[in-house]
């Protein structure tokens, strides 16, 4: 009778548990995974019985890395469409504001959704799935969004839903109805509110079709008071909140999803010390979002040294969209974190495991390498965590382990 079903020896083990150890690191690392859960941790050589006796399936790591399976919280992933013209505008000089009010931006990627069937949704998006996965990460957060009336805000969710489902991932189902004012609200945003509060939150929360509820609180989205009152109607209905906070100019967002205890604030480029202060008290994580500060060619960086003073938990994340993020490398953004926001590497492998867990309030199951915790783990053709964010154009991964 085998003990585990699977033994994983000779690793270094990035486990990123809290400790004194930078990354977490095990050397000699060994983990028993039994029924899908961590069952043992400890190191190869204190293994006394016969290793080949132990486990079902004995896998020798070599001296390579293990880490948790990779993270990505915030993404947009699931659309129609492509915005590759608007890429082109913005490298002509306009600005990405005066393309959303010429009707581009979010608004062409709503009508392109709308008009897509659920299978050519299903389609259109699993490229970019399977190219997150193929990267070492095991859990995704999808928002909707880009349907902004109800049934194709559902159908969004339910595509999100499928690819966790047929690819065996984690899916975490964010509904972000208050992403833009549909067309047949122009110049009555309080009027589609309306309908979020009372029509779209309800009926997804009661099929129980999304985790948790995010919003654009920004002066091309939704002010400081509509979106409280899209949070007040996600409370009554018992889904938690997470907020784009403070990506283009500073509207007291990260300071409003903190007074709901949100689970995160997400770009957070001119958030100020007062709403940081916020985020420190209610425990909401800063999710950063180096893409899109990237291709927006954007200047005003994080308060990123306020966060660390004040030990707010920083994720990393894609923000994989057809907009400002168009991409499906959570390695790219990793280098990208440490290029554009010198985030160290450590901090970043925090980001996109035990920190991008927090921000979807999953960190009691996955994003570390701790005893009874979801297998998820990666092995990587790499000795060291540091080559996660250091090379670029090569994926390492050499074995994905899925709890």
């Amino acid at each position: 009778m085998f003990k585990w079903d699977t033994l994983i020896i000779n690793a270094n083990l990035a486990t990123m548990a809290d400790g004194s150890r930078t990354y977490g690191m095990l050397t000699d690392g060994a983990v028993g995974i039994l029924n899908g859960r961590i069952e043992w941790l400890g190191t190869t050589t204190g293994i006394k019985n016969s290793i080949e006796t132990l486990a079902k399936e004995v896998v020798d790591a070599q001296g390579c890395l293990v880490t948790p399976g990779l993270i990505d919280c915030h993404t947009h992933l699931v659309f129609a469409g492509n915005r590759a013209d608007e890429f082109e505008q913005r490298l002509n000089g306009v600005a990405y504001e005066e393309i959303a009010r010429k009707g581009g931006g979010i608004l062409s990627t709503v009508r392109a959704t709308r008009e897509a069937s659920f299978e050519e949704l299903y389609q259109q998006s699993l490229p970019r799935f399977l190219a997150l996965v193929s990267e070492g990460v095991t859990t995704v957060e999808i928002k909707s969004g880009y349907g902004l009336d109800l049934a194709t805000e559902l159908k969004m969710l339910h595509v999100a839903k499928k690819l966790g489902e047929e690819h065996n991932i984690q899916i975490k189902l964010t509904l972000l109805a208050a992403h833009a004012v549909p067309p047949e609200y122009k110049d009555n945003a309080d009027g589609y509110v309306d309908v979020v509060c009372s029509e779209i939150i309800p009926k997804i929360a009661e099929l129980k079709m999304a985790d948790c509820v995010d919003a654009f609180c920004e002066g091309i989205g939704f002010s400081y008071d509509q979106t409280k009152r899209v949070f007040d109607a996600a409370v009554r209905w018992g889904l938690p909140v997470k907020l784009h906070a403070d990506q283009l100019s500073d509207l007291n967002g990260a300071a409003l999803v903190a007074e709901y205890a949100g689970l995160s604030a997400d770009h957070v480029e001119y958030t100020s010390i007062k709403s940081a202060n916020a985020m420190q008290e209610s425990g909401t994580v800063a999710v950063l979002l180096p893409y899109a500060f990237y291709i927006l060619k954007e200047t005003k960086l994080p308060p990123i040294d306020a966060f660390r003073k004040r030990q707010i938990p920083m994720a990393i994340s894609t923000d994989c969209n057809p907009g400002t993020a168009p991409s499906s490398s959570l390695l790219t953004t990793m280098n990208k974190a440490c290029v554009e926001f010198s985030l160290t590497p450590e901090e970043v492998l925090k980001g996109v495991t035990i920190n991008a867990a927090m921000a979807l309030g999953i960190e009691d199951d996955v994003g570390s390498i701790e005893f009874g915790k979801k297998a998820n783990l990666v092995l990587w053709n790499i000795k060291h965590p540091a080559d996660l964010c250091y090379w670029q154009g090569m994926n390492r991964v050499q074995r994905i382990f899925i709890g």
